[in-house]
């Protein structure tokens, strides 16, 4: 990943474009009647400060694609951002990435223009899609200028909107990983974090194939019904 982002901003900044231009990045994909079985997605994990998109920061990302069901080891984004200037006292033990990190980390433009790039616009999961989806654009608002809305799903509602009867806990992500009896290999590490999320997507998918939903407009749906099913058993 490091000689990737190397290479492609050796080629970016040998051109005459400005590299601030936004048009030229690919557009987001919204939900239509993409095959389950081709469609390449984005799952995505991030470090970040604190638990605050008003006040906290992003501090690394990592993302896997899960592509034609399933995951191409070399399709992955692995970066620490240069955030020097943040103080991560209270959540270094979490993350683990100190000041000596993010002083060695790529510059926080460059990455999220090599992100945007990399998506291709590709609809993104996250395991609590809410948390992450509100970092990511606060960066990519204030850094880059950029707003355009990505298709964003939860799979923390997929997996028990597929598996109704799974009995996980609190259906937090440890929870889901020893059910389905995964490895992880390093906690609160985006890129060990959004790699396991993307199997449990995988799983997910799979389980929906089976369900006879067979494509992402189909698999919204799917999600909005459990979100109103959820909602009435609140009531």
């Amino acid at each position: 990943m490091l000689q990737t982002l190397k290479n492609w901003l050796g080629q970016r900044f040998a051109t005459v474009e400005n590299h601030h231009n936004l048009e030229r990045l690919p557009a987001p994909k919204l939900p239509a009647g993409q095959p389950l079985a081709d469609i390449r997605l984005i799952v995505l994990d991030l470090e970040t400060t604190g638990l605050s998109p008003s006040k906290d920061q992003v501090i690394a990302i990592g993302a896997v694609a899960v592509d034609g069901l399933q995951i191409p080891l070399k399709d992955q984004f692995d970066l620490i951002l240069r955030r020097p200037e943040l103080d991560i006292r209270e959540t270094v033990l979490i993350h683990g990435i100190g000041s000596e990190a993010l002083t060695r980390g790529h510059e926080t433009e460059d990455a999220l223009l090599y992100l945007l790039e990399w998506m291709n616009g590709d609809p993104i999961l996250a395991f609590h899609s809410a948390f992450d989806q509100k970092f990511l654009e606060k960066s990519l608002k204030q850094t880059l200028g950029y707003s355009q809305p990505h298709t964003w799903l939860d799979v923390a509602e997929l997996l028990p909107a597929l598996f109704p009867d799974a009995d996980v806990g609190r259906g937090r992500l440890d929870n889901w990983v020893d059910h389905f009896g995964l490895e992880v290999s390093e906690r609160h590490h985006a890129a060990a974090d959004a790699l396991v999320t993307a199997e449990l997507t995988l799983i997910a998918l799979n389980q929906a194939t089976k369900n006879g939903i067979t494509t992402l407009s189909e698999l919204n749906d799917k999600l909005r019904y459990f979100r109103r099913l959820k909602a009435m058993s609140r009531q």
